[in-house]
Formats: C-alpha cells, structure tokens, sequence
C-alpha cells in the first residue's frame, strides 16, 4: 500500500456537508458524482496531499443509509492507495483478511476499489483503491 488515498465521510446531506467542509477546510469540493452501483453522492476535497470523500446514500437501502441508520453521521472507511489491486486482494486474502469482494469494481474519482471487511481491520472498512489507467 503506498499512502492514505482518501477518508471518507458519511452525511445525511451532502449540500449542506458540502458547504460545512468548504467553510472548515477553505476549498471547494474539486468533483461530485453519483455511484449507481453504490446508490451514493459522493463530494471530494483536495487539501494538499490529502483528500476527503462525502458520502450521501441515494437509496435506502444503501451501505451509506445502513452506516448511517446504525452508527450515524462519521468516519466511515479509510482508502488506500495500490498500484495492483488484484494482487494486493490476492495478498490480504492469504493473510486471512475478509475482502466484500471476489473481483474490484468501479468506483467513484476514477478508481478501482475494494473493500476489506471491519471484522478483519479493528472495526475498520478499509478500501483499496487503484487509479484507472486512460486507455
């Protein structure tokens, strides 16, 4: 894993989460986009090196609306950044880790990702992200 790609947040409103992380980091989110297949809004901001993920379900029966419902508005997943996630799934799944997912799937700001299971981190979602190469 090469360095924290992005934390990310999960709001019941991403307008107003929006203008609260504009006003508290002084810049604007730099992207929005919907993730159909995530039934979530997402908002990213960029300060320095780091970079912040809001997350809004779009569905109600959403991971977001569920994380939500159970454990309120918060931290819900740290991302990792991995220049080959399928090896590095190969390689967490031999160490005993509990991945969400057999293949990576498509995610929001380009990427690859995949998700370690909390039971296995802590109590932590962990996601491994890998940029998408242009093609």
């Amino acid at each position: 894993m090469n360095f924290v790609e992005h934390i990310g947040i999960a709001v019941n409103n991403i307008e107003s989460a929006n203008e609260l992380y504009t006003a508290l980091l002084g810049v604007a989110p730099y992207k929005m986009e919907t993730v159909e297949s995530e039934r979530v809004m997402t908002s990213f901001f960029q300060v320095g090196k780091n970079k912040i993920e809001l997350l809004e379900a779009t569905h109600e029966n959403s991971a977001i609306a569920k994380f939500i419902a159970k454990k309120g508005e918060g931290i819900h997943h740290i991302a990792f950044d991995v220049n080959d996630i399928e090896s590095e799934m190969t390689r967490l799944s031999n160490l005993g880790f509990q991945l969400l997912q057999e293949k990576p799937k498509r995610g929001a700001d380009n990427k690859l990702v995949c998700f370690v299971h909390p039971k296995s981190a802590h109590g932590v979602l962990i996601e491994l992200c890998q940029s998408i190469k242009d093609e």
